[in-house]
């Protein structure tokens, strides 16, 4: 028989009364421990297993839904930070020492999507999302140059800290927001017509508009961190926000009122929706992997 996961109680902060109907299990799991810092988690709905980033121990690890057990899916892996699949159910990483996004293909292959803007490296590639038309969406600040610690010091040939998106078609990586001083964390509404991207110099999460060719306007103020600073993200069905903070995960309505939060006992780096009915969401701290089981469902892949 296998080991039930530690539990840890009392989960909950409300802020709202409207925070009530999204609360589910009353413990936090821990699934894990053992990260130098936790990141990028992705939930793979074919093999039900999550992957998740250990981004100073350079290794991919993943977490097995069935069993319970956690393995090293990639070791060396490029000091890994984000993930998220694209349409095909294909793993597409943000890779600091690579200063590059990359994709695995089904068959185990390492493609370079992105690498160079203007013939410059790129800094640190950090989160990433893939939209409805394929185009893929990240951040790029500096965290993985700044020091040996997630990646490999070095200096910014580009000079700047840039949203970028790759086109599917040509491989094009073409510059979607240059007006961000530090984007982390991104993720797409559920019609694609707004996409959420954290700044961490205000230490908000804006709001852009998306026209039908991919270009975004307005970039207001969605939401501010009270505690630590806002990291990735997701979206439940509702519209809801549930955002990565310094003192556990915030959950946002989708008007950017916080409407409570979940307790973790670390800092919080990023979470996902997983599990047969994404209603489970998992949460990467700095040292350890955690879930609970939410009374909402997450966004749904777009996996054709």
């Amino acid at each position: 028989m296998l080991p039930a996961p530690t539990s840890l109680p009392d989960p909950y902060e409300e802020r709202d009364e409207r925070f009530a109907a999204c609360q589910g299990d009353t413990r936090l799991e821990v699934l894990f421990e053992g990260a130098r810092f936790a990141e990028g988690p992705v939930y793979v709905p074919a093999g039900r297993y999550l992957l998740f980033s250990d981004i100073p121990n350079d290794r991919l690890l993943r977490w097995d839904e069935c069993s319970g057990a956690v393995s090293v899916f990639r070791s060396p892996a490029g000091h890994p930070n984000g993930n998220t699949l694209d349409r095909q159910g294909r793993l597409v990483t943000c890779e600091h020492s690579g200063r590059r996004v990359s994709r695995t293909e089904h068959d185990g292959r390492v493609t370079v999507l992105a690498e160079r803007f203007g013939g410059k490296r790129l800094n640190s590639p950090n989160d990433v999302v893939v939209k409805s038309d394929g185009t893929v969406w990240f951040s790029d600040p500096s965290y993985g140059i700044a020091s040996d610690f997630e990646g490999v010091r070095g200096e910014s040939e580009i000079g700047a800290r840039n949203l970028y998106r790759v086109d599917p078609a040509d491989g094009r990586v073409e510059l979607a927001a240059a007006n961000l001083e530090i984007p982390n964390g991104l993720a797409f509404s559920a019609d694609e017509r707004r996409l959420f991207v954290v700044d961490n110099g205000p230490n908000q999460i804006r709001a852009f508009d998306v026209a039908e060719d991919g270009a975004l306007s307005g970039g207001e103020t969605f939401a501010t961190c009270t505690n630590g600073v806002f990291d990735g993200f997701r979206l439940d069905r509702d519209g809801r926000l549930w955002a990565a903070a310094g003192d556990g995960v915030h959950c946002l309505d989708p008007d950017g009122t916080l409407l409570g939060r979940i307790r973790v006992p670390e800092l919080v780096s990023n979470v996902v929706f997983g599990g047969p009915r994404r209603n489970r969401l998992f949460i990467c701290g700095a040292t350890a992997l955690y879930s609970i089981h939410l009374a909402v469902n997450g966004l749904e892949p777009m996996i054709d």
